[in-house]
Formats: structure tokens, C-alpha cells, sequence
């Protein structure tokens, strides 16, 4: 009896312990993105990275409005542990850990994308992207050839394009633009707009001209600025119904969609759609072409994105940084990077993941879009209280009429220097 009295108690007390122990040693790490095109593939990674490290549980948080969500998380300070979205304002207010002597990923990152995670104040890395990406128009080639139409390189010609599809394929838009989703209005900004200041003042000046919110060289409330000609030009081709009649209710599935059924023969984003398309539709494979932004302003160039892509940061507050830092170096391995690349049909940042990330033939385009354009980043130096989802929402009241090119043009300054 006394025996068996020992072994129950023996073996209550290591139930006790075991419940007690994991409850201490399951540390949960918090990943916060915005990010849905690899929401799935994440989670697979994630599911590999805690089934390889008991005690340890990643979990993944989406949000659309990421950019506007994660500031309600670092005011209430629920912040999330690892997340992709960077704003130079919680840089500055020190809410992410610096990064920089994480060489293990560094000697294997594309040093020009180093340089693009590396913060402008502080010469410091706040974040370390994965990838790269390019943004610019992609194009119908069985349409344009059809037509015997090239990419334009002035917004003269961009029009003069866009009119042959209109009048020789009525049912197709020309341009199809997914003006639901702000943040897709808001890359129109980065890259038109915005993107004509990257090439006249220079990539350096015009971030630092952004940063000190330098309204002379900005310009942007000015009638003829870059601001008032983009809106004027968006509202001459809404009116002469060169882009998608539903652009207010348009969806980046509903872009796709056209897409594949040759009801679209152009639309703007980035390489991380690439994948959505072939999806569709794996024929349109040899039929996706890529061109730059057309030039659009007196004595300008045209500009295509060739940014850092899928960055990641970890908070400065965490209490779980090792466990942090290890989700991040098993993500990062080779293996999970090339999976990654090719999933979401981006290259790679890293020297040393080999990824056929895009039919051969669209990858040309690209490094041809790429040698013939200004190459722009994103703009982040936005100022904090002004999102490019905020910008977005309001070229989605210049498209319905609230505004003109010049009242949308002085509301833009405004809200940018408000946000300040």
C-alpha cells in the first residue's frame, strides 16, 4: 500500500510539475502583419518553426489596415513582438530593436538593400527585408501587340495607348484601377506624384526633404505641381472612361479577374500580384508584360519601384527577443526564403536563395523596365499622422467628385503637414 501511496504521490507531483513547467517555458511570440499574400505560407513556416521548437508558439496576426491598426497597438500596448509594418515615426520614438549587428543576416543580404533597411537618422537597421520588389504598370502583351501598341514613356503617349484599347476594344478598361482598397490609391501617390520628387530632388533629398516636411522643394498644394497635374490627369481619364468605370468599388480580386479574362489590359502593383495572376490563370504566363510610370511632368523621367520587400522588425519592448530573433533566423533559412520568393513571386534579398520567383520571359521585362527607368523606393517618410492608406482615401474622394485637381492638391499639403 505504501508503495503504491509513493507512486501516486510521485506521480501526481510530476503531473503538477509538468503542467506548472510548460506553463512557465511556453513563451508565445505575437506577428503582426499586413501582408496577405503570404498569410498561408507564413502560417505553414510558422507551423514548421513551432513544431521544431517546443515552448515556443508563433502566432499570426493579419490586419488590411495594418498601418493604421498597429498604432492603436503601441498606444495601448498590446504590441505585437515581430511585425512588417515600419513607420520612421516609431523609429524615432526608439519602438523597434535595433538590428544592426545581426550579421548572420546582414553578410547575406544585397548590400543596396542593406542600405534601404538602414534608417537615415541613426545609420542603424531597424528592420531587415527578405526581398525585393518592383512596382510599375503590368501590361496585355497579346493586346498590345494585337494593336501594335508599346509602353508608353510620356503620359501623352500613356493616353494616346489607353485610347486605341478604348476604341478598338470597347469591353476592355484600359486602365483598371482597384480604387477600394485605399492602400492601393496610396501607392498611385508613392509612385506618380511622389515619384517625380524621388527623380528631380534625388532619392537622399527628397527623403530628407520629406523628413523636414520642406514645403518649397515639396511643393505639393502648388496649381502646377506634381500633386494638382497627377489628380487633373486622373480626372481627364475618368471622365473620358479610359479607366474602370467601378473604380470606387473595385476590388484587387476584381482586378485579377479582368486581368485573366483579357478584360483589362493594364493595371499598377507591385511583383507581389504575380502570383495571384498565374494563379487565375497559369496561360498568362508568357502574356504579362511590365513597364515603367510614364513621365508626367515637365522635364521628368519615367520611374519604376525597386524597393526592399517583406521587412521585418522586432519590438524594442519585447520580453521574448531570443525567441523573437530565433522565429526570424528559421524564416529567413535558405529553404523557407526560396519557398517564400517563389510563393509570392518577388527575388529575393538575400546573396544566397537561388528562386525562380517569375516566368523567365516577365522577368526579362522587369530587368528591362528596370535599366530603362528611374528606380524610386517606397516613400517612408511619410509623416506619421498621414498613412498612405489616408492618402488613399483621398484620391478615393478626388475619383467621386468631392474634390478638383487644385482644392485636392492644397487638402493633400494640408493633411501632410497636419500629420506632422
Amino acid at each position: 500500500g505504501a508503495n503504491m501511496k509513493r507512486t501516486l504521490t510521485w506521480l501526481l507531483t510530476l503531473v503538477l510539475c509538468l503542467t506548472a513547467c510548460s506553463a512557465v517555458a511556453e513563451t508565445k511570440v505575437s506577428f503582426f502583419t499586413g501582408k496577405i499574400e503570404t498569410i498561408d505560407l507564413l502560417n505553414e513556416i510558422i507551423d514548421g518553426f513551432n513544431a521544431a521548437n517546443p515552448g515556443i508558439v508563433v502566432e499570426q496576426e493579419y490586419q488590411n489596415d495594418a498601418s493604421s491598426i498597429i498604432k492603436v497597438k503601441f498606444a495601448s500596448g498590446e504590441v505585437p513582438d515581430v511585425m512588417t509594418t515600419y513607420e520612421q515615426e516609431f523609429v524615432d520614438q526608439g519602438k523597434y530593436m535595433d538590428l544592426s549587428d545581426m550579421n548572420e543576416w546582414w553578410d547575406r543580404l544585397i548590400p543596396s538593400m542593406r542600405e534601404s533597411c538602414t534608417d537615415l537618422k541613426t545609420g542603424k537597421q531597424y528592420r531587415v527585408c527578405t526581398n525585393m520588389t518592383m512596382a510599375g504598370f503590368f501590361y496585355n502583351k497579346e493586346i498590345f501587340n494585337e494593336l501594335g501598341l508599346t509602353p508608353a514613356t510620356t503620359w501623352d503617349e500613356f493616353v494616346q495607348n489607353l485610347t486605341v484599347i478604348h476604341e478598338k476594344k470597347p469591353d476592355v478598361d484600359p486602365w483598371f484601377i482597384f480604387g477600394k482598397e485605399a492602400w492601393h490609391l496610396g501607392h498611385l501617390i508613392e509612385f506618380i506624384p511622389h515619384g517625380y520628387l524621388k527623380q528631380s530632388l534625388g532619392a537622399l533629398e527628397c527623403k530628407t526633404a520629406m523628413l523636414n516636411n520642406d514645403s518649397a522643394k515639396l511643393n505639393f498644394g502648388a496649381a502646377d505641381g506634381c500633386m494638382a497635374v497627377f489628380a487633373q490627369n486622373l480626372l481627364d481619364l475618368q471622365a473620358k472612361g479610359l479607366i474602370n468605370e467601378d473604380v470606387l468599388t473595385a476590388t484587387s480580386d476584381n482586378c485579377v479577374e479582368a486581368f485573366v479574362t483579357g478584360k483589362a489590359a493594364m493595371f499598377s502593383n507591385g511583383m507581389w500580384a504575380l502570383s495571384g495572376i498565374l494563379e487565375a490563370n497559369p496561360d498568362m504566363a508568357d502574356k504579362i508584360g511590365f513597364a515603367p510610370y510614364p513621365a508626367y511632368m515637365p522635364d521628368s523621367q519615367p520611374v519604376v519601384l525597386c524597393a526592399e520587400d517583406s521587412g521585418y522588425s522586432i519590438s524594442a519592448t519585447t520580453k521574448n527577443d531570443d525567441a523573437a530573433k530565433a522565429f526570424l533566423i528559421y524564416l529567413f533559412s535558405a529553404e523557407n526564403q526560396k519557398k517564400y520568393a517563389e510563393a509570392l513571386g518577388s527575388p529575393s534579398a538575400f546573396t544566397d536563395v537561388d528562386a525562380e520567383w517569375a516566368p523567365k520571359a516577365f522577368a526579362e521585362e522587369v530587368n528591362a523596365a528596370l535599366s530603362s527607368a528611374v528606380n524610386i523606393g517606397f516613400t517612408n517618410e511619410k509623416p506619421a499622422g498621414f498613412s498612405g492608406d489616408d492618402a488613399g482615401r483621398m484620391v478615393q474622394d478626388l475619383l467621386a467628385g468631392t474634390y478638383d485637381a487644385q482644392s485636392f492638391a492644397q487638402a493633400y499639403e494640408k493633411a501632410w503637414n497636419e500629420g506632422f
